[in-house]
């Protein structure tokens, strides 16, 4: 499954984030974790110092490498320059699994030790460069993610958590659409709504699962104040933690050690996540993907590359777990 956690900056959308994930990695079940904000926090948030954190590979700086190995034997793909962030598979593509080895994890990804024998497999967009100040757009970084996640074959018990863009920034491509389930942080404020309300207004024609997580709720004023504002899509709330605050300090405590209150709110996010397996629609997924990609190409992609990008569009390609067959053939074959 596939799962975004949202919200404006300074809500706990990347604490939050991390806590599922480690919540899922100890369940022993295969755990993608992906930093896609701009400020690159969720490694720490994990549990890495800052300088490993820091010096994690940077997918945005290895773009060439994530296309040409993704694109395989794609026909309508002739040359790795010609794809951007919205390029759909099709036949002879590349697909990748979230358990897998292949050379994409192999540059862009590290394995994050997380206690008690659980681990993650942790990638990061990177931060701004000293050439991107004043010249370079952070979705140009993003744009990684969103391949991968094109081309990124999930199944049953199988997690893939990006930690986004803070506040609607992640509506400036079409990487909103590419999840099962969406968990928005806010808390009980006015700027905290703000976004939920933005997210809702831009989501509500792409079927978005959304789903909202009150954080730093203190007591019943808060919590009748969220479920005013947003309503049925209040799923649950969090408080105060000292084991998150322990982990702020650099000294977290065993994870089983976090509170029961706030790990009875992760169960609530797992069994979302997990029911919503039975209503995936990979048919609209794949719809939505080449959406984008064909307003993109239009847009600013041709003319970038010099060429029709939307002749890239297999018309008889859909992405789904039926092609995990086919998936370990294609995966054996040399990058």
């Amino acid at each position: 499954m596939k799962i975004a956690f949202v919200g404006k900056g300074g809500s706990g959308k990347t604490t939050l984030s991390s806590l599922f994930i480690r919540h899922l990695a100890a369940t022993g079940r295969p755990v993608l974790a992906i930093d896609a904000d701009i400020n690159q926090h969720l490694g720490a948030a994990l549990g890495l110092d800052e300088d490993v954190a820091a010096g994690l590979p940077a997918m945005g700086a290895r773009l060439p490498l994530i296309k040409d190995y993704l694109r395989g034997t794609n026909p309508r793909i002739p040359s790795a320059d010609e794809m951007i962030k919205t390029t759909p598979p099709g036949a002879g593509s590349r697909l990748v699994r979230i358990a897998e080895d292949n050379p994409v994890y192999e540059a862009c990804a590290r394995s994050v030790d997380l206690g008690s024998d659980t681990s993650a497999r942790l990638m990061a967009t990177g931060p701004f460069t000293e050439a991107d100040l004043g010249v370079a757009c952070y979705h140009s970084k993003t744009g990684a993610v969103e391949l991968l996640l094109n081309h990124l074959v999930d199944g049953r018990d199988e997690y893939a958590v990006v930690d986004m863009t803070a506040g609607s920034d992640s509506f400036a491509s079409g990487m909103f659409t590419r999840f099962d389930v969406t968990f928005l942080v806010a808390e009980p404020t006015r700027k905290g709504i703000a976004v939920y309300r933005q997210y809702k207004n831009y989501a509500r024609d792409y079927d978005i699962r959304l789903h909202v997580i009150g954080n730093k709720v203190q007591g019943p004023d808060d919590l009748d104040f969220l479920r005013a504002a947003v309503g049925d899509d209040l799923l649950t709330t969090v408080g105060h933690s000292d084991w998150v605050r322990a982990l702020e300090k650099g000294a977290p405590p065993p994870f089983a050690s976090l509170e029961p209150g706030n790990r009875a709110a992760l169960d609530i996010l797992r069994q979302v996540v997990d029911d919503s397996y039975e209503r995936r629609d990979w048919e609209r997924y794949t719809r939505q993907m080449v959406h984008f990609h064909r307003r993109n190409a239009e847009s600013w992609g041709n003319a970038k590359t010099g060429a029709d990008l939307v002749s890239q569009i297999d018309p008889g390609f859909v992405l789904s777990e039926e092609l995990l067959g086919d998936l370990r053939e294609v995966s054996a074959q040399p990058a």
